[in-house]
């Protein structure tokens, strides 16, 4: 980095010292060469830098559960605080409470912690495998001014040796026997997956993963976006055109979020919640209902002629035709899409966040986004033979994409406003989408197509009136429960709120105290997959009784507050809904993290092995 020796200054340096014992042979030349000494001496005073197995001597020794590791640092360099990471292989581990760093004003990263001479720290261990081993990867630099590559080093560890019946009968459970079957997510295992094995097979998986990803609620806008721009083209779309338009556009889309998934790795919720700011959806809501005004003929009628011509033309280039405008929207997708975490992503997300290998991690997002689009893909290649030529049908089917696009906003908007606000304003859409469709089939001619237009309708109404129903007339008709103590709530499978990682180590210790298993739910207003967790996955009956037999407790990151921040560094976060799993002694389980929406079965057997 800074005052780093020239590559010419080092090479005439060795040269000096390669010819040092011929000058020492031939004294005369020194004297009638008296500049040559100290060029020799200048060489020489260039800086020598250790190796770095040398500059950072690592060493670590295991005690049980417990693994020692040091570094003896040189003097003259340090270690960056930010850039020691842990993963482990084969066993659960809690993360470290490393020690305060000495401040540093850094060029490169700013203010900073680093430590010299020595670190030394304690990395609590669990559920030890017979091939189990710790991944510590860290960087440093010399004050001289050379900055080390980030170097990965590997720790085997002895597998825990199985307690006698006898003894673990007439004793209190170890913290193994705690967390023996401490059950693995999904996404900790594709990390590792990805850790071991980059074949083309490990690439296929993922695009499979994509492809199934493609029918989530996450990826649902884009089939009306993309549709809306093959429709845009009329009847002059042909089959290679529609190919074309849609492969730009789900290459826009797939740049996008593997870009975003790089970003988030490394910033994790910051980004994410950034993307989640009131004015950033509200900006692209009114997006597409620009689009979706364009679909219904409205900007022609509603705006000045100076500004239809420009708005047309925008709305022209990107709905009907231009494969930049399709990439461009695809790129927008992908911003519609980035706030949905999932077990694949972050597995993908770990895996680069652990190991720092930016170019392989973009290449699996990239194949992931991939798999997402195919059916996009197939849908808008598709769409010229699809789609009827008469231009009468295109003027209808385009107003359906409009409402189609209307929709979009209101999942946008689902994370900032009541949920009573998004069902009125849903069920007007659907009202509006019925009646459209009323008077559609008035001007069919075939009785099918007649009776599929009023049954669609009729389905309308009846999924508004009960969903009205449902939000404003049930709940009054249903008899209240009675009062409840703190302890029943508890046992009932409530969630305690807390702020603070000072408040979690107080839960964690009645937790302790008590011999229970702590979940601790990572919840934040405009995640999506948060609510779903609520009001899917936790109401359900067999979730509930397995709820009920652990703590549960719930931090509300919604506003990013230093506090917030706080427990989000401390458990490196990548992204919401985060669930975090302690054992009985206060250990995290790591491995049975929870990143992205899991549905009630997969959430109940995941429970169940837990306290297993």
């Amino acid at each position: 980095m800074n005052n780093r020796p020239s590559f010419v200054t080092t090479l005439y340096a060795l040269l000096l010292w390669v010819c040092m014992p011929l000058q020492a042979a031939e004294p005369t030349t020194a004297s009638q060469n008296p500049i040559a000494a100290p060029n020799i001496l200048a060489a020489l005073q260039q800086p020598q830098f250790l190796p770095v197995d040398q500059a950072f001597m690592l060493d670590f020794a295991q005690s049980g559960e417990s693994v020692r590791i040091s570094f003896q640092i040189a003097d003259g360099y340090y270690l960056y605080k930010h850039k020691l990471k842990i993963a482990g292989v084969a066993v659960n581990f809690s993360n470290p409470v490393l020690p305060a760093g000495l401040p540093h004003e850094d060029e490169y990263f700013g203010k900073t912690e680093i430590y010299r001479h020595q670190l030394v720290f304690d990395v609590k261990l669990a559920n030890i495998d017979a091939d189990a081993k710790l991944k510590i990867r860290y960087q440093g630099c010399a004050d001289a001014g050379l900055c080390y590559p980030v170097e990965t080093r590997e720790i085997p560890l002895i597998g825990s040796i199985k307690p006698d019946s006898s003894i673990a009968a007439s004793s209190e459970p170890t913290a193994t026997a705690a967390v023996s079957a401490a059950p693995v997510s999904s996404q900790v295992g594709l990390a590792e997956r990805l850790s071991s094995d980059k074949s083309l097979l490990t690439l296929g998986l993922f695009f499979l993963l994509g492809l199934g990803l493609a029918f989530t609620p996450c990826v649902f806008p884009m089939y009306p976006i993309l549709t809306s721009i093959i429709v845009g083209q009329g009847q002059q779309l042909s089959h290679g055109r529609a190919f074309r338009l849609s492969f730009a556009y789900v290459q826009g889309m797939a740049l996008t979020y593997s870009a975003l998934g790089l970003v988030v790795a490394s910033a994790g919720v910051k980004f994410q919640a950034a993307f989640q700011h009131p004015a950033v959806l509200v900006g692209m809501s009114l997006l597409f209902v620009l689009l979706a005004g364009a679909m219904f003929g409205w900007i022609n009628l509603q705006l000045p002629a100076r500004w239809t011509e420009k708005l047309t033309a925008t709305s022209n280039r990107q709905q009907g035709g231009s494969v930049k405008g399709a990439l461009v929207m695809g790129a927008l997708s992908g911003l519609v899409a980035s706030p949905c975490t999932t077990a694949p992503l972050t597995g993908v997300l770990l895996y680069i966040a652990q190991s720092g290998d930016l170019a392989y991690g973009a290449l699996v997002l990239y194949i992931l986004s991939l798999g997402m689009g195919l059916p996009l893909l197939i849908l808008g290649s598709s769409g010229g033979k699809w789609l009827p030529k008469p231009g009468a049908w295109m003027d209808v089917i385009k107003a359906i994409f409009g409402f189609l696009l209307l929709s979009v906003p209101l999942m946008l908007i689902s994370r900032i406003v009541a949920a009573e606000v998004l069902l009125v304003l849903g069920s007007l859409l659907a009202l509006g989408f019925a009646l459209y469709l009323q008077q559609v089939q008035q001007l069919l001619k075939t009785a099918v197509a007649k009776s599929l237009c009023w049954l669609v309708a009729t389905l309308l109404v009846c999924a508004v009136v009960l969903a009205n129903y449902q939000q404003w007339l049930a709940p009054a008709m249903q008899p209240q429960p009675a009062a409840i103590s703190a302890t029943d709530s508890q046992q009932a499978g409530k969630f305690i709120d807390i702020k603070t990682l000072a408040d979690l180590d107080a839960q964690l210790a009645e937790a302790k105290a008590q011999n229970q298993y702590v979940m601790l739910d990572l919840f934040a207003e405009w995640c999506v997959a948060c609510k779903e967790f609520e009001h899917i996955t936790f109401a359900d009956t067999g979730v509930k009784a397995e709820m009920a037999k652990i703590r549960l407790l719930r931090i509300d990151v919604t506003k990013a507050t230093e506090q917030d921040q706080q427990v989000l560094d401390k458990f490196q976060v990548l992204g919401l809904p985060t669930l975090l799993f302690f054992a009985p002694n206060g250990s995290e389980l790591t491995t049975s993290r929870i990143t992205g929406f899991m549905g009630p079965d997969a959430f109940k057997a995941h429970l169940t092995q837990l306290q297993q």
